[in-house]
């Protein structure tokens, strides 16, 4: 699938399963390059009102007779847990999802956690070992290994209504040596697209901007950069990680497709100009 490619009516479509916050930023990239795009969830026309309905379709994972609203030949991005394991494995079996192109919108949080006694955090690349007692990091090993998913452990997703401004604001974060990792939503939005084309079938890409960051230092450049005032102390010692990107950023160079948003501040203050702390739904 190219990324500068034609719809027609014979195109392979792609398949956004749980077109949510990052789902719907890649429906509209997709289409605005001509791509055939399809948008799922489980109450399409109540979730999905800025989409065409005809470009709507109903899907459950957890409802099999949704499962026949999917074409038979379709790229499929994935986009919420995969989980539970014998569920994944039947659907996949009744898809033959091996036969698809086929990305899956994993989590950093899948690897196990470091030492505290480890500060700063080492750097995670995509060799460190998982935490597979998690259903969903089951389910997508499953999928890679299987069915030569492809996917993608996402850090914090960040970008219009969903602004850390705001997270700070509401007291849902606060001052911490605990690292963060960060992708905007837009870049997101391109990954998931280069990922379908470009990616390697069964290989695992952590997706961040590549400038991990404790919560001391956001809620600081809040403070100085926009006047939030912190509402809570936090005493939180966890360290976080610290996750490497560099594997994508082959990727993105192969596809001509470089980050966009890798200074912060002025990414925040994009948000602020566009929408002072609004938040949409997920």
């Amino acid at each position: 699938m190219k990324g500068t490619a034609v719809a027609t009516e014979t195109a392979t479509p792609l398949v956004i399963l749980g077109a949510g916050y990052t789902g719907r930023v890649v429906y509209e990239k997709g289409i605005a390059r001509g791509l055939a795009v399809l948008a799922t969830s489980r109450h399409p026309d109540h979730h999905l009102p800025s989409i065409p309905p005809e470009h709507r379709v109903r899907f459950d994972l957890g409802d099999r007779t949704t499962w026949r609203n999917l074409p038979s030949d379709c790229h499929l991005l994935w986009c919420f847990p995969a989980e539970p394991l014998a569920l994944v494995q039947e659907f996949a079996a009744a898809m033959n999802l091996i036969a698809h192109r086929l990305v899956i919108l994993g989590s950093t949080s899948a690897y196990q956690m470091t030492s505290p006694r480890d500060y700063p955090p080492p750097w995670v690349d995509e060799t460190a070992p998982l935490d597979i007692t998690k259903l969903r990091v089951q389910g997508e090993e499953w999928l890679r290994t299987c069915c030569r998913a492809i996917v993608l452990r996402v850090a914090g997703i960040y970008g219009p209504g969903r602004n850390p401004l705001k997270w700070i604001k509401q007291g849902r974060v606060g001052p911490s040596r605990k690292y963060v990792n960060l992708i905007h939503v837009e870049d997101l939005a391109e990954i998931c697209l280069v990922a379908l084309e470009r990616g390697v079938p069964g290989e695992a890409y952590n997706v961040s901007d590549g400038s991990p960051r404790t919560w001391q230092d956001i809620c600081r450049l809040a403070r100085e950069q926009f006047g939030v005032q912190l509402v809570v102390e936090v005493e939180d010692r966890s360290i976080g990680k610290r996750i490497d990107n560099g594997k994508l950023l082959s990727l993105l160079a192969q596809a001509g497709a470089p980050l966009l948003h890798t200074d912060l501040l002025q990414s925040l203050k994009q948000i602020v100009v566009a929408e002072p702390f609004n938040e949409a739904a997920p």
